[in-house]
C-alpha cells in the first residue's frame, strides 16, 4: 500500500501542487528519499526520524521509499518533514490514510517532534481553498491560513497534537486571523520645519502613487521627507493587504502570522546586490522591490548604487512586475511601487552653496549626476530640489499641518480615483487604482487638459524635449493636482504645476 499526503512547492507566487507517496516494503531496512530533493529535503530524514523517536516510535525494520512527486520539480524548503512524517504515519498504520488525504500540509518538525513555523502558509492555504482541502500547519502559521478563506486549518504546536486529533482524543480548534495592529509609530510630517516645497511634492506623490526624486546637499532633510510618506498614505485595501502578505509569506516575513495592515517601506543600503533589490539568488526569493509592493521603496544615496543594479529597476517600475530568470527558475513576483530617491548634486554635496561652494564644479556635479541614466531618470515622475534648511527655519515653532491633515486630503484624492477607475473598468480593465498606473487610452480620456492647459503642455514638451514617457507622466501628476483639488478636469494651472516637477538636463549643471 502507498500512503499519499499533499503538499506544496513554490515557484515565485506560483503554489505548485506536490504528491508526497511512501511505501513500506519487505528488504533491507533503509531510508530512500527521491523526487529531486534540495539539501534541506533530504536532511528532513533524520528530523522526521528523531520526532517520530521522540513520541515513542520507531521506523519499522523495512524499505521504505518516499516519492516526491512529479520528480522533475525541485524540492526546496523544511515544510516536507510534516507531510513526510504524516505519510509515514499513515503507511504504519497510526494515522488513517483516507483523513490524511484531505489535507495540504507543510510544517518544518523539531527533534522534539514540536511545530515550527515556515515560509509560505498564506499561499499554500489559498491554493488548498481553491482545491476545497484542508490545510496542517504550525500553530503559529494558523493565524495567516486562515484569511485564505472557509477552508478547514488544522494548526497543531506539535505532531503529538495533530495524532491525538486524528485518534479523537484532542481536538484542534480553528484559528483566529491575526491581524498587525497599528502602534502609531509613524514620524509626522509636522517634524519638518520649513521645506514646503517639498512638502507639497510629498503630498502630490502620497495622492497619485508618483515616484520622486528629492536632490539636494546633505541635511537637507531628504530622508525625513522620505520616512514620513507612510504616514499620509491610505492603508492598505482587503486585496491589498492578501497580495502583500502573501509575498511577505512566501519570504518568512509575516511576524506571528500576522497580515499586514500597513503600506510597506522598505530602505535597502545602497551596497544591496542586484538579486536583493531585485530578486533572485539559488532559491529565485522575492527581492526588496517586491517586498515593497503596494507601498514604498526608498533608495537613499542614488547614484551610490551600483549602476547594472538601478538599471535592473527600469523593467519593474514600468510593468509593475519583477522577472527572474535563472537557469533553474523563470518567475515573476508583483512590484508595483512607490520609487522615493535621495541624493546629493554632486558628491561633496554643496554644489549651490556659495559658502562651501565644490571645488570641482561643474564636472563633479556631471560625473556624479551621470551615474544616474536618462531611462531610469525618465521614469520617476517628480524631480524637486531640496535646499539646506536656514537656521531661521529651524527656530520657528512647529507647522500647523500635520500628517494627520495631510493624509486626509491624499485619501480624498484617492477615493476619487478609486471611484473614477471603477467606473472604467469594464472599457480599460480593471488592474489601475492610480494615476500613476493609467497609460494609453485611459490616460487621454481621465486626464486629457483643457485648450490652454494642452496649449502649454505642447509648448512646454518641446522647450523641454520631453519624451512620450515624461509627456504622459507629466499628464498623470496633473490629474493628480486636479484630484486633490475637487476639479473634474486638468486646466492649466495643473499642467504648470506638473511641469514645475520635471527637472530639465540632468547631470549636466
Amino acid at each position: 500500500m502507498v500512503a499519499r499526503v499533499s503538499t506544496v512547492a513554490f515557484e515565485g507566487t506560483n503554489v505548485l501542487n506536490i504528491d508526497v507517496q511512501v511505501q513500506m516494503s519487505s528488504g533491507l531496512p533503509k531510508f530512500n528519499l527521491v523526487g529531486l530533493p534540495d539539501k534541506a529535503v533530504a536532511e528532513s530524514r533524520e528530523r522526521v526520524r528523531a520526532a517520530l523517536y521522540a513520541l515513542g516510535l520507531s521506523l519499522p525494520a523495512k524499505h521504505i521509499a518516499v516519492n516526491l512527486a512529479p520528480a522533475d520539480v525541485l524540492k526546496e524548503g523544511s515544510h516536507f518533514d510534516l507531510p513526510i512524517a504524516l505519510g509515514l504515519l499513515a503507511a504504519m498504520g497510526v494515522l488513517p490514510p483516507e483523513e490524511i488525504s484531505r489535507y495540504t500540509a507543510l510544517g518544518e518538525l523539531a527533534l522534539d517532534g514540536a511545530l515550527s513555523p515556515v515560509a509560505g502558509v498564506l499561499p499554500a492555504a489559498v491554493n488548498a481553498n481553491a482545491a476545497s482541502r484542508g490545510l496542517i500547519c504550525p500553530h503559529k502559521n494558523g493565524g495567516e491560513a486562515v484569511w485564505a478563506g472557509e477552508l478547514e486549518v488544522l494548526a497543531a504546536p506539535t505532531l503529538l497534537a495533530l495524532i491525538n486529533h486524528f485518534k479523537g482524543t484532542q481536538v484542534l480548534g480553528r484559528p483566529e486571523q491575526q491581524i498587525q495592529t497599528e502602534d502609531g509609530s509613524y514620524p509626522d510630517l509636522k517634524d519638518i520645519k520649513g521645506q514646503e516645497t517639498a512638502k507639497r511634492a510629498l503630498e502630490v506623490v502620497a495622492a497619485g502613487g508618483h515616484n520622486l526624486l528629492m536632490i539636494g546637499p546633505p541635511g537637507a532633510g531628504k530622508s525625513m521627507l522620505a520616512a514620513r510618506l507612510p504616514g499620509i498614505l491610505p492603508p492598505l485595501a482587503p486585496d491589498e493587504a492578501l497580495d502583500v502578505s502573501m509575498i511577505h509569506s512566501l519570504a518568512g516575513l509575516l511576524e506571528e502570522g500576522k497580515l499586514l495592515r500597513r503600506r510597506p517601506f522598505r530602505d535597502p543600503h545602497h551596497s544591496a546586490s542586484l538579486p536583493s533589490l531585485i530578486g533572485g539568488g539559488m532559491k529565485a526569493k522575492p527581492g526588496e522591490i517586491s517586498l515593497a509592493h503596494n507601498g514604498v521603496l526608498f533608495l537613499d544615496e542614488l547614484p551610490e548604487f551600483q549602476r547594472a543594479t538601478l538599471e535592473a529597476l527600469r523593467q519593474p517600475l514600468e510593468t509593475g512586475r519583477a522577472v527572474v530568470s535563472r537557469a533553474n527558475h523563470h518567475v515573476t513576483y508583483p512590484a508595483r511601487v512607490q520609487l522615493i530617491a535621495a541624493m546629493n548634486p554632486c558628491r561633496c554635496g554643496h554644489l549651490a552653496d556659495p559658502a562651501r561652494a565644490c571645488g570641482r564644479a561643474p564636472k563633479c556635479a556631471n560625473d556624479y549626476q551621470s551615474k544616474i541614466s536618462g531611462p531610469l531618470f525618465d521614469r520617476i515622475d517628480c524631480h524637486i530640489d531640496v535646499p539646506a534648511v536656514s537656521a531661521a527655519d529651524l527656530s520657528l515653532p512647529p507647522p500647523a499641518e500635520d500628517s494627520v491633515i495631510v493624509a486626509a486630503r491624499v485619501q480624498a484624492a484617492r477615493d476619487i480615483q478609486t471611484a473614477r477607475y471603477a467606473a472604467n473598468a469594464n472599457e480599460f480593465g480593471p488592474a489601475v487604482r492610480t494615476n500613476a498606473e493609467a497609460d494609453g487610452e485611459l490616460l487621454e480620456k481621465v486626464a486629457a487638459p483643457n485648450q490652454e492647459g494642452r496649449a502649454l503642455l505642447t509648448r512646454a514638451a518641446e522647450q523641454m524635449k520631453l519624451s512620450a514617457r515624461g509627456y504622459h507622466r507629466v499628464l498623470r501628476v496633473a490629474r493628480t493636482l486636479a484630484d486633490l483639488g475637487g476639479q473634474d478636469s486638468v486646466n492649466r494651472l495643473h499642467i504648470a504645476e506638473a511641469l514645475s516637477y520635471r527637472r530639465l538636463d540632468f547631470g549636466k549643471q
